[in-house]
């Protein structure tokens, strides 16, 4: 497994980084999964000068950013003839107020992983998760360091879907409906939260008591009131299935959850795709053993 990595120079500058932080949780974890690293040089070369990933062959050097190191990744996300560089996701730890996050290649490399249903992981919190997921599937035992990641008991999870993408999240809501059930409160916006909880009623949930919470639709200002969620600590994993092929009339609502995510970098999780949600409730089920 191949993933692409870069950092905002926030998160690599010094070091207790965000980058150098999701490294020393998670260090044992990519060695055990041989998970290649194709990083951005800037990236690489902060892992290089903090002795991190010391002697680690998987681990790849590209080019500085403004010499086209993002693009290569959004590229090797697409797919290329030469397998090898062909990428399973990325893992791009964002500053939301640095300008080169909303660069175009930042921007591509995102869009493409929700297209080609690939991980795009922006926050510790993700990153962590992610590698944790992938060693469950790969049949480690459970890594006690991230326990707090699945007290799902304790935490509050934001289920949101573009029009295009609704039967999808409804239909993964029935598949995971018990480990989604779990989590101590369940947020959504208008309609989506509407027709999740029609599903749980249908279900056996009690019908005097919503599933989920509803906010305003997405237009109305949904997004923000979620935004305000995670910016206060009390929405710890957002579950998001975005459509990348519509232009959106509230798409500054969408980047400002977004960036509330990013900006919790340690405490909230984040997945934008159906077949990375799946993947992930999977896992998630086999290390509770629910």
């Amino acid at each position: 497994m191949r993933m692409g990595l870069a950092a905002n120079q926030l998160h690599h500058s010094h070091e207790e980084g965000a980058l150098f932080r999701w490294l020393r949780a998670c260090e044992g974890g990519i060695r055990e999964l041989q998970l290649g690293l194709h990083a951005v040089g800037r990236t690489y070369d902060a892992i290089q000068r903090v002795g991190m990933l010391s002697g680690y062959a998987p681990l790849r050097r590209y080019p500085y950013g403004r010499e086209g190191g993002l693009m290569k990744l959004v590229a090797e996300v697409v797919g290329l003839d030469d397998d090898a560089r062909t990428l399973d996701g990325a893992i791009y730890l964002i500053d939301p107020v640095d300008p080169s996050s909303i660069f175009p290649e930042a921007v591509a490399l995102k869009r493409q992983c929700v297209i080609h249903g690939k991980p795009f992981v922006s926050t510790v919190a993700s990153a962590r998760d992610w590698v944790e997921m992938e060693r469950i599937h790969a049949g480690f035992a459970p890594d006690p360091g991230a326990d707090n990641l699945h007290t799902l008991e304790e935490q509050t999870l934001a289920l949101i879907s573009h029009d295009a993408l609704k039967p999808q999240m409804l239909a993964y809501a029935g598949e995971h409906f018990d480990l989604l059930s779990r989590f101590a409160r369940r947020v959504a916006t208008g309609t989506t939260g509407q027709r999740l909880n029609e599903l749980a009623w249908s279900r056996g949930w009690p019908q005097d008591k919503p599933w989920v919470h509803r906010y305003q639709s997405g237009p109305m200002g949904g997004d923000a009131q979620i935004a305000d969620l995670v910016l206060e600590r009390r929405c710890q994993r957002a579950i998001f299935f975005e459509d990348p092929h519509v232009a959106r009339q509230h798409e500054a609502d969408i980047q400002l959850l977004e960036r509330a995510v990013t900006t919790r970098t340690d405490t909230t999780a984040c997945i934008t795709s159906p077949r990375v949600a799946a993947r992930w409730a999977e896992a998630a089920s086999v290390r509770s053993g629910k």
